[in-house]
């Protein structure tokens, strides 16, 4: 491996995880370039408190949202830097692959196919671009919420735009609509914004992340010389803390951190009136 490539990773890793130079060069050789690995080799070792929010993807570009009568779609576009996320080209393709997102309801391979107002295929306008811009240009991800399963709220972080930013989510509510519930339901965007959940519950937290944890926490505890009936105790404690942090219902909420997000949810609907059914969140760069 080049000499300048270790580098990138070395200074790469030293960013996401605060660990020494000598400690990140060491972790990257012993992984042999994997940064992921090296964030849980370092993690392992005791020299990183390097979490699930540190294994992002190093890319710029844009989120863009588009919601018209209760539907929202949502889809993400990527470049290698920032100076191309600005260009006004890649914002004006972005902004017309928003609309075609919303009207073929997400579905990736349908966008890619459609013509835009050029009369020639997204996919054909995307490698045109690209050789202008002289970068690698993604269409990463999309999604869309129809109308037929409660009410739907979005939230851009700091846009450039209407709608378009570099962090969007869309929240899916079953409740009652009046302004309340609408108030409620913005505000619980702009908290998964800010708290980014895995899941809605403990129940659905994927039990590989959970597994994945589990195993870190253990092998992290291992290297701490502490007895086992200790470490048991402390990594039992330690995991759960791990769920209650990472799902939106048991999370601490925003706007009050004397409350979680489930408080908030009995205090507006004692009855059980509100039900999170999903949500999404799309960050740059994760």
């Amino acid at each position: 491996m080049p000499r300048e490539t270790n580098l990138e990773k070395v200074k790469k890793l030293r960013e996401l995880t605060g660990a020494g130079f000598k400690d990140c060069s060491n972790a990257i050789n012993e992984n042999k370039g994997d940064i992921e690995k090296s964030i849980e080799y370092l993690r392992i070792k005791g020299i990183s408190k390097a979490s699930k929010k540190l294994e992002r993807v190093a890319n710029d570009g844009l989120i863009c949202i588009k919601e018209e009568k209760n539907q929202i779609s949502i889809i993400e576009i990527i470049c290698e830097t920032d100076f191309v996320a600005k260009n006004k080209e890649f914002i004006n393709f972005s902004e017309e692959l928003s609309l075609i997102c919303f009207k073929e309801k997400g579905n990736l391979e349908k966008i890619k196919k459609t013509n835009m107002a050029n009369s020639k295929p997204v996919e054909e306008n995307l490698i045109s671009l690209i050789s202008k811009i002289g970068e690698k240009i993604t269409i990463r991800r999309s999604k869309f919420f129809d109308n037929t399963g409660g009410i739907n709220f979005s939230y851009i972080h700091s846009p450039i735009k209407p709608n378009i930013g570099k962090l969007g989510v869309i929240i899916n509510l079953d409740a009652e609509n009046n302004n309340e519930v609408k108030e409620f339901g913005h505000k619980l965007a702009m908290h998964v914004a800010a708290s980014n959940p895995l899941s809605i519950d403990v129940d659905n937290l994927d039990s590989k992340i959970l597994e994945k944890e589990k195993n870190l926490i253990n092998e992290e505890l291992k290297n701490s010389g502490k007895d086992q009936k200790i470490i048991d105790k402390i990594s039992v404690g330690r995991i759960e803390k791990f769920k209650q942090e990472n799902t939106l219902l048991n999370q601490v909420w925003v706007m009050d951190p004397k409350k979680k997000v489930k408080n908030v949810i009995s205090e507006i609907s004692p009855n059980k009136q509100i039900v999170v059914k999903d949500f999404i969140r799309y960050k740059l760069g994760e």
